[in-house]
């Protein structure tokens, strides 16, 4: 499947998303999407740092994302990621994801929540060889009562125009569990031999009412030179 076919297929998306919940938090687990939006006219902004370093100082890796998510009326939320990947040696495409997100449902009295959402993974220079490809999925999660009361999520997603990767459709997992204080225990879990194919434990620490600091380790399904240690820092407008 060429680019245009790509883009057209994820514009058509977001456009049939179009046709929130009071949270300040991210609207992602670690790695996973939550079925949290940003609430509409609110901004949530994020820095992201991936690395191997530590353990693997050939050919090591170091990955910046900046986010930006915009809460819009009727439970969307619209937003983009820049992903810049250093690795010594190499001149790496700067990658740019525009992503939409529409929360379908929400029973706060059983705890329950859907969304649905699109991402569109394109490179913006150095576009030869490199994939452009869309990821869509469904998710849903049930929150458990008390103040300790975990939260479960689970769902579906499917790529599109990614012909470099194995497993174009899988799994959605993850788990999000209080403990005291500010802290929270989290993990969720990506299926599949492909680039989101991971099970990524970390702790969030709410540093504020707006902002949080989470960290974790993020394990690859297939290949343990995939592996990275994780720091991500937001914070809501």
């Amino acid at each position: 499947m060429n680019r245009k076919t790509v883009t057209l297929t994820f514009l058509c998306a977001t456009l049939l998303l179009c046709a929130g919940a009071e949270s300040w938090a991210q609207t992602t687990i670690l790695n996973t999407p939550s079925t949290d939006v940003v609430a509409s006219k609110r901004v949530y902004v994020e820095m992201d740092f991936l690395t191997n370093y530590a353990w693997q100082r050939e050919s090591s890796f170091q990955n910046y994302i900046p986010r930006v998510v915009v809460g819009i009326p009727g439970k969307l939320e619209a937003g983009v990621n820049v992903s810049f990947t250093h690795i010594s040696g190499q001149d790496l495409p700067v990658e740019v994801q525009p992503n939409v997100k529409w929360q379908f449902y929400n029973n706060e009295k059983a705890g329950v929540a859907a969304a649905t959402g699109c991402i569109l993974y394109t490179p913006m220079n150095h576009r030869a060889g490199t994939d452009t490809l869309g990821q869509c999925y469904v998710v849903g999660s049930k929150q458990f009562s008390g103040n300790r009361g975990p939260r479960f999520h689970s769902g579906a997603y499917s790529l599109v125009g990614a012909p470099s990767e194995r497993t174009k459709q899988g799994a959605i997992i993850a788990y999000e569990q209080p403990l005291f204080n500010r802290f929270s225990f989290l993990v969720d879990w990506f299926s599949g031999d492909n680039r989101f194919g991971y099970v990524s434990p970390g702790i969030s620490i709410a540093t504020s009412k707006s902002t949080a600091l989470t960290t974790g380790y993020a394990i690859a399904n297939h290949g343990s030179g995939k592996n990275a240690f994780f720091v991500y820092y937001g914070k809501q407008f």
